[in-house]
């Protein structure tokens, strides 16, 4: 899935070192996951960014033949309300920073369903990291970085 820095820069690069380092890069489609005689449906969708380059997320189709619980990766938390609405089980996104710099956060909080953490929109929960970087100043106040690990377990 790509982000809006990605479209910023030039999408296309980043797409194809992605692939050459044999990684799937999830463009509004899926994948399933087996795990034993567990399986579910990891899918990813593009940013919104990409709309202005012809490249907008296309959350039907990332969603469509799945298998199981859902975890959609979409950069952007926004895109929970819609994820919602299609019975995603759980959306993991960025973009946010943790709202980076103080009062920063009350801004992102006015766009955004959450800044950081686990939460929940309708059915679906959502969880948002902080990320490792930041966005214009190197400067963090109140939003510390992180690299998320999440565990998937049956239950």
């Amino acid at each position: 899935m790509t982000g809006n820095h990605e479209y910023y820069s030039g999408y296309q690069p980043w797409v194809t070192e992605l692939e050459r380092l044999g990684l799937h890069y999830l463009h509004n489609e899926n994948t399933r996951i087996a795990h034993g005689s567990d399986t579910f449906t990891l899918a990813g969708v593009t940013d919104i960014a990409g709309k202005a380059f012809d490249d907008g997320p296309d959350m039907e189709r990332a969603l469509s033949g799945r298998v199981g619980p859902t975890v959609l990766l979409a950069h952007q938390p926004v895109q929970a309300e819609k994820a919602a609405t299609l019975g995603v089980d759980l959306q993991l996104s960025g973009h946010t920073h943790g709202g980076q710099l103080w009062p920063f956060h009350y801004m992102v909080r006015a766009a955004q369903p959450a800044v950081s953490g686990l939460s929940k929109v309708d059915n679906t929960w959502l969880y948002v990291t902080n990320g490792a970087g930041t966005w214009g100043p190197p400067v963090r106040v109140g939003a510390a970085p992180d690299i998320s690990v999440v565990e998937l377990t049956t239950g």
